[in-house]
């Protein structure tokens, strides 16, 4: 008997295999599939690297160090991932050429070795799938689960083949097609969720890049050095790079395009490709930048991509990730949130297998959590939709969004600091006590205000209440107003399209933390890092 199953070896499954083995636990870590195998989800954001950082450190697993230093990445993993220095936005009008006055860029700039990237997964998730089996666990690929047996003193899972495995605890990190949420009935049927969106994606040779197929203005960090977001009304262009750097030899690029199904109805009559570059042929520099580029694997085309369960944890058993519910890929949450879900879930697992406990009660968290995080994500996500029809709106939810992303990050990267010099747990386990799980500041009340005031003027415009230009200024004006925005970015000023933290930023924001920001900000500044920066600046 195992102490604990996985179901899954893709990034999710295979960070908890590492951590519950290196940590002492029996683990079997099946899957359906083989590695290295294709997956995108490649994106990172400032906030995945703190929480892949608190996973390395808090559980004493080196190994995920390469997915947060880009220059460590590069040398364990393979020179195979794209540099990623920035969010980067281009709205476009059918027919016509993108504004750059209507562009903004978002920089993804960390402390010292942080590094945002583009993962090129088939390569990391086979890298963290051999870890797992370097910590201990016992891995079964091409193992398709064919029955799952949830009781009171064990769990089992059985195998098409007809094997039997016995275990502790269930962990499902399998996907959408999770056995443990047929089993149960645990997907939400409708789907209550409000974003609509279905996708076409692949990777593709010979992208151009938007730098040498736009006409005008170029921000001093290229576009093609980070992540690119061509949004249109009720859809978006992801380009992805993983060439962009000159050490990667890698040349494939990551695209796809994501887009509301009832807006765009999934035709029937041609393929996916021609679909996609029926899209393509209404935005001028889509064209340009398409015009060249060849795919290296077969089209994927999905139905709608929402869904999410009634109950994600229960006794001897959780859903994780993407087998709990999935949004959409805008904002590259999905590696921060799988990477939140696996900290709360993996000290509990380990406290209930040492105290052989495995009461519901125990992964309560867990499951809020995981629900907040699809709550969440959806109202942001919804948001950007509406938004994306006209862009007064779209410049104050980008900033709503924006606004979040460096103060989480630095309050993650505090208690990190904090742990490494004394290492005591309970630090972790403070951040779980903020009173809004799942949102993207959730220890922030003022923010978190302006946040759902931003979800009820974009509610109010999807449905025709309110016009998208007027509540665009107006949402504005919040943002402008808000002591949840800090300043030093300039995110409350509309004219200001380009934020590129520097060290100076830092140094700024830390002293007016720790001086004159609000009260319930002070906590942030308190940050031995930071100290050392203060001390070191001039004054």
């Amino acid at each position: 008997m195992f102490d604990v199953i996985i179901l899954g070896s893709g990034i999710a499954g295979s960070i908890l295999g590492s951590i519950l083995a290196r940590n002492g636990a029996s683990v079997l870590l099946t899957d359906a599939g083989v590695h290295p195998r294709f997956a995108v989800g490649e994106s990172t954001i400032s906030h995945t690297l703190n929480v892949f950082r608190t996973l390395a450190e808090r559980y004493e697993v080196p190994e995920l160090e390469a997915l947060i230093s880009y220059d460590k990445g590069m040398a364990e993993i393979g020179p195979v991932m794209g540099i990623k220095r920035h969010f980067g936005f281009m709205l476009h009008r059918e027919g016509q050429e993108p504004d750059p006055g209507q562009a903004s860029q978002f920089g993804t700039a960390g402390i010292g070795h942080l590094q945002t990237s583009h993962l090129f997964r088939q390569d990391t998730d086979a890298y963290l799938f051999h870890a797992a089996i370097k910590y201990g666990c016992v891995a079964r690929q091409a193992f398709r689960v064919t029955e799952v047996e949830l009781d009171d003193d064990k769990i089992a899972v059985v195998g098409a083949n007809g094997e039997r495995f016995t275990g502790r605890y269930l962990v499902d990190a399998s996907g959408f097609r999770s056995p443990v949420a047929q089993l149960l009935g645990l997907r939400q049927e409708p789907c209550p969720l409000k974003h609509h969106s279905r996708s076409l994606f692949t990777h593709m040779i010979d992208v151009r890049t938007t730098d040498e197929c736009l006409k005008g203005e170029r921000p001093a960090v290229p576009w093609a050095q980070g992540t690119m977001h061509h949004v249109f009304e009720r859809g978006w262009f992801w380009i992805i790079p993983f060439n962009n750097d000159p050490r990667s030899v890698n040349p494939l690029v990551s695209v796809g395009l994501t887009f509301d199904e009832r807006v765009y109805p999934k035709p029937s009559d041609i393929s996916a490709e021609e679909e996609f570059y029926r899209h393509v042929a209404r935005f001028p520099l889509l064209q340009r930048i398409f015009a060249d580029a060849r795919t290296v694997r077969p089209w994927v085309s999905t139905d709608r991509l929402q869904y999410s369960s009634s109950r994600t944890a229960g006794a001897r058993w959780c859903l994780m990730s993407h087998a709990a519910g999935f949004l959409d890929p805008l904002y590259s949450r999905g590696l921060s949130n799988t990477g939140e879900v696996i900290n709360a879930l993996a000290w509990r697992l380990l406290e209930a297998l040492r105290e052989d406990d495995f009461s519901e009660e125990r992964f309560a968290y867990v499951d809020t959590l995981q629900k907040g995080l699809i709550r969440y994500n959806d109202d942001l996500v919804n948001s950007s939709f509406v938004s994306w029809s006209h862009p007064d709106l779209w410049n104050a939810v980008s900033r709503v969004w924006a606004g979040a992303q460096m103060p989480v990050s630095m309050h993650f990267g505090q208690a990190i600091e904090k742990f490494c010099q004394s290492r005591d747990d309970t630090i972790f386990r403070d951040l779980e006590r903020l009173p809004y799980p799942g949102s993207p500041f959730p220890g922030n009340t003022a923010y978190n205000e302006l946040f759902a005031e931003m979800v009820r003027v974009c509610d109010a415009v999807d449905s025709g209440e309110r016009d998208a230009g007027e509540a665009g200024r107006a949402l504005m004006k919040l943002v402008a107003e808000s002591p949840g925005i800090v300043p030093f970015l300039g995110l409350q000023d509309p004219e200001t399209r380009v934020v590129q933290p520097s060290m100076e930023t830092f140094i700024s924001m830390a002293r007016w933390l720790a001086t004159e920001g609000p009260q319930d900000m002070r906590y942030l500044a308190d940050n031995p890092r930071f100290a050392h920066l203060l001390a070191g600046s001039r004054p």
